[in-house]
């Protein structure tokens, strides 16, 4: 089966994807290889340049995708590589509240010279591209013409952000920062290839935390690049050998045995999340709900128009702030109270708790939705939700 083959849907690509070739008396599946140097004359010498087992997980991320794939020893090591292709000094747009590594990675290298950042409400289209004219060097560049990646500025994209949950109007900001000369890195953990295809929208490389929703067994660290620039591609595949930012064959081969059920995983995890985020905005106890699959959202009817599915992770503010936030987590049974997100198990932590999260109320909970009985889900938080706000059952 060819890789993104138009004839198969995204659920049947990722189970079929990256598997060997189809000959009588060969495995079923991608074997594991732990060995860090190979017999020359083949198509691999040295583990730090490329591993058989990277290549079946690549190959599936890359095909639901649609663009050609890296694999790196964790997210911030994809980020990190991309960040670095950026000439001296770099440009780069973020959101504001982008995942918490992304931007302590741009303040450290800003501090040191190296690049400068504006952070924009990525919500807002026009203040967006405002900032990206502003920082752009070389206006002009026709959408989707090769060039020097990031010569002229870097825009940087979640959505759904990380951990507020709001809406870019992905196509848009890519037409509009092309038309500007800007290049744009679209960060797709929250959402999964199976919830949005940015490379689809315009945007020229994808990135992705695989441990998270793409492994789903909160058991690995691994990164993602995707993208349909070859130039590009060789770029990112220099840095990884030159910094050492691969990933490990075992932590390869889970990785792609996870994505294997990634389809069942946010099928479930996302019907769950859309059931609690409703009965989270009824409860007396909380303030505000964020989850673009309420109608009330702001960024719901582009969601509802970009998105697959309104995703697996629901933050919602505590009415009594920060004090409420840590008693729910302090009464919790079921739902796991630690950081991260997009395992089977549910998860909860109050984001607030983190340096450099201080922008964040504090009160605010972010929910990674698991695939549990989703009434037993509501039992154990409206209990600790009832604790919290001192009414009694």
């Amino acid at each position: 089966m060819q890789q993104g083959d138009p004839r198969r849907s995204a659920e049947t690509l990722a189970v079929c994807l990256g598997r060997p070739p189809a000959e009588p008396g060969s495995p079923l599946n991608p074997a594991l290889v732990l060995s860090s140097t190979f017999h020359q004359g083949g198509p691999h010498a040295y583990s730090r340049d490329g591993n058989p087992t990277w290549e079946g997980f690549e190959a599936l991320v890359g095909g639901l995708e649609g663009g050609n794939c890296l694999t790196f020893a964790s997210g911030m090591a994809a980020i990190s590589a991309i960040v670095e292709t950026l000439p001296v000094p770099g440009r780069v747009v973020v959101a504001a509240d982008a995942y918490n590594g992304t931007r302590r990675l741009l303040a450290d290298l800003s501090r040191r010279g190296r690049l400068r950042f504006r952070t924009v409400d990525v919500a807002s289209t026009d203040e967006v591209l405002a900032v990206c004219s502003e920082m752009a060097e070389t206006p002009g560049r026709p959408s989707g013409a090769e060039g020097t990646f990031g010569a002229g500025g870097l825009l940087w994209v979640e959505s759904p952000t990380n951990p507020l949950l709001a809406i870019a109007d992905i196509e848009a900001l890519c037409a509009g920062a092309h038309e500007l000369g800007m290049d744009v890195v679209v960060d797709n953990t929250f959402a999964s290839p199976l919830g949005q295809q940015p490379l689809g929208m315009g945007a020229d490389v994808v990135v992705h935390s695989a441990t998270k929703i793409l492994s789903g067994h909160s058991d690995v660290l691994i990164g993602a690049v995707v993208t349909r620039r070859d130039e590009v591609l060789s770029q990112l595949a220099t840095r990884r050998s030159l910094h050492g930012a691969i990933p490990g064959a075992l932590e390869s081969w889970l990785a792609l045995r996870g994505a294997r059920t990634l389809h069942l995983r946010q099928a479930r995890s996302a019907s769950s999340a859309g059931l609690l985020a409703r009965r989270l905005a009824e409860h007396p106890g909380v303030a505000k709900v964020h989850y673009p699959g309420l109608e009330g959202h702001p960024g719901h009817a582009l969601a509802s128009r970009q998105m697959n599915d309104f995703g697996i992770m629901v933050s919602f503010e505590m009415a009594g702030g920060a004090e409420a936030a840590d008693k729910v987590c302090r009464a919790l049974e079921l739902v796991c109270v630690a950081t991260s997100l997009g395992g089977v198990e549910t998860l909860i932590e109050r984001r607030a708790r983190w340096a450099g999260e201080e922008a964040i109320p504090g009160g605010l909970l972010r929910l990674s939705v698991g695939i549990e009985d989703p009434g037993d889900l509501w039992a154990d938080l409206s209990a600790a939700l009832d604790t919290a706000s001192g009414r009694t059952r």
